[in-house]
């Protein structure tokens, strides 16, 4: 299966949200979904996605998945190549691990901006909901 990703927040941190298409490797899109996290940084909302996406495909099924995402920081550091520093982003990065190691094979690859549009389309949607719906912030104030 295919999961392709994407975080969105405005201001950083700011209202965020996230977005995944999961489909099937004749391209045939089993899942999508856009939703409101509330007040995030745009790597936490990225983290967020990717394993969202995930648990979907886990769900679904999936023994083998490719994660595409235009996060150049996520897939570089699920891939190993970059080191994961910050603390909240190494308790995500180990989330992602768990979920992964259940799949026969995961593979990670970056896209330019313009292959992850439904992703991308998806979080902004997740983020003008969750201002629409008057939710509150963690710490009960509007941002």
């Amino acid at each position: 299966m295919i999961v392709s990703s994407d975080g969105a927040a405005r201001g950083n941190p700011g209202p965020a949200g996230i977005g995944f298409v999961v489909q099937d490797t004749r391209g045939r899109r089993l899942a999508e979904v856009g939703e409101g996290i509330g007040i995030a940084t745009n790597n936490v909302a990225e983290y967020r996605a990717a394993i969202e996406g995930l648990r979907r495909a886990r769900a679904l099924g999936a023994t083998a998945v490719l994660l595409r995402s235009d996060s150049k920081l996520l897939i570089e550091q699920l891939a190993g190549r970059f080191k994961v520093r910050n603390a909240r982003l190494i308790e995500l990065h180990a989330e992602v691990r768990d979920l992964t190691s259940g799949f026969r094979s995961i593979r990670y690859e970056h896209v330019p901006r313009e292959r992850n549009r439904e992703a991308d389309r998806l979080a902004n949607q997740g983020v003008d909901e969750w201002l629409r719906s008057g939710a509150q912030t963690p710490s009960g104030s509007r941002p």
